[in-house]
């Protein structure tokens, strides 16, 4: 069944907001809508512009036949997964995370997120 635009316009979008140092504002884009981005003064425009531009930007793949996407779900996301590592990496993990006085796991989720946050920027 082919969905509507009041369907896609329902569905939760995650929407990401960055602050435009340079000319000032905010820009916001809609990760699993690609190309569907705008921008406000304030957070507050920016929102109210993102909306429009999604209505704007699902209207016009509608018109065009073009394949639109559904928003990602945490859901789908078991937040676990299993790695395999050097054992000299599994020791010095396991040092590391006693001299914190923290679980290796949450050592681990430590490293990762302060990772992922500088690819992330």
């Amino acid at each position: 069944m082919m969905k509507t635009l009041s369907d896609y316009m329902r569905m939760a979008y995650r929407m990401e907001i960055v602050e435009d140092k340079e000319e000032g504002g905010y820009v916001v884009s809609y990760p699993d809508l690609q190309g569907c981005i705008t921008c406000g003064k304030t957070i507050e425009d920016a929102v109210v512009n993102a909306l429009d531009a999604k209505k704007a930007w699902i209207e016009a793949a509608l018109e065009e036949g073009i394949e639109i996407h559904e928003p990602d779900n945490l859901e789908d996301y078991s937040g676990q997964f299993k790695l395999r590592i050097p054992r000299s990496l599994h020791r010095s993990l396991s040092e590391h995370s006693k001299r914190e006085g923290i679980s290796m796991n949450q050592y681990c989720v430590y490293l990762l997120s302060k990772n992922d946050a500088v690819y992330s920027k």
